[in-house]
């Protein structure tokens, strides 16, 4: 399993636990929004801003539909590759900070010749059970889980 060569490859769909959560998350928000005392104006605009967050995510992180969604991760001799549809598989190195819990897996990584850190979620909902535990097991225990892509 910790062979350096070993190769490993999932792709997830998207999640309903995770969209159920992220709108109810907007509910609370736009709904606070108008129960604050703030001025109106100030409320629209705020409202404005959660709901346009709600048009980047939603096809991007959420529902999958977007080109650029990450939507598979592979580990071969090459090292960590990320997919999505518009840029094919991707070197990326993987961050110290990466989560494999039970119930979701947080994915911190690096595209190759970006300096900022991006996120992913992959819930359990999103894979196979035993796909999900395999990926879990991968994050935690593969050698050189943290290398810069070659």
């Amino acid at each position: 399993m910790s062979s350096p060569n070993s190769r490993f490859e999932c792709r997830w769909r998207a999640s309903r636990q995770l969209l159920a959560a992220y709108l109810l998350a907007q509910v609370f928000a736009l709904g606070s929004l108008f129960l604050c005392s703030i001025p109106p104006w100030l409320a629209v605009v705020a409202s404005m801003l959660c709901l346009g967050h709600g048009a980047w995510v939603l096809p991007r992180y959420l529902l999958l539909s977007h080109r650029q969604a990450f939507r598979g991760l592979r580990r071969d001799a090459d090292g960590w590759q990320l997919w999505s549809e518009g840029g094919g598989w991707q070197a990326v190195q993987l961050r110290p900070d990466s989560l494999a819990l039970p119930m979701i897996v947080v994915l911190r990584f690096r595209l190759r010749g970006e300096w900022w850190v991006r996120s992913l979620c992959v819930p359990r909902d999103a894979l196979a059970p035993d796909v999900h535990r395999r990926l879990r097991v991968r994050l935690r225990f593969s050698r050189r889980r943290w290398a810069a892509p070659g």
